[in-house]
């Protein structure tokens, strides 16, 4: 039996939840989210919770019933408060600025300033010149948007410039230096 799967999801004052033709849909503070659901389970509210059950025993069965357990949860928790990932842009005259409510502007050394319009849903705060805070909903989509930013300027190893997650921690390359003897 899958552990996470047999767990109820509460649902808490402010949210909604609605199961119908094989969908289940979250409304909430911050927005809308539908998941389409495998015939392998079914989904139930009963109340305050939802009980996602498996059809029968088999072990694709049993994986899905945790997979979509959890992304129900995921969205409640989205669309009660939110999800936010933290990027820091580290290089000599790299810097960040933004443009109304999803749209950045940045300097990452390249000959051109770089704009980034982010998808419906996503909202950027850029508390100072290195920082990027990536707002949704959608878990999946906010982390998808933040790969494609920090994709943008992959991390060089041997002096950290680039776009990286707020708590990554980068090991950098020994330069030419390292290597010569002193005579």
């Amino acid at each position: 039996m899958s552990r996470i799967g047999k767990l109820p999801i509460e649902i808490p004052a402010g949210v909604s939840v609605e199961v119908a033709n094989n969908v289940v849909t979250v409304k909430g503070p911050k927005g809308t989210l539908s998941q389409e659901y495998s015939k392998n389970v079914t989904v139930e509210v009963n109340g305050n919770q939802v009980h996602v059950t498996r059809n029968d025993e088999t072990t694709d069965s049993n994986a899905k019933q945790g997979l979509y357990r959890q992304l129900i949860h995921n969205m409640v928790t989205g669309v009660k408060d939110g999800f936010k990932k933290t990027l820091t842009v580290k290089g000599v005259g790299y810097k960040l600025s933004k443009q109304g409510n999803n749209k950045l502007v940045m300097n990452l050394g390249l000959s051109h300033p770089v704009e980034f319009t982010a998808d419906e849903g996503i909202t950027f705060d850029v508390p100072d010149n290195n920082t990027i805070i990536v707002n949704g909903a959608d878990k999946q989509l906010v982390g998808a948007v933040a790969a494609k930013i920090k994709d943008l300027r992959p991390v060089e190893p041997y002096h950290g410039y680039g776009i990286r997650h707020a708590n990554e921690v980068v090991i950098l390359k020994a330069g030419k230096a390292a290597g010569k003897k002193k005579k």
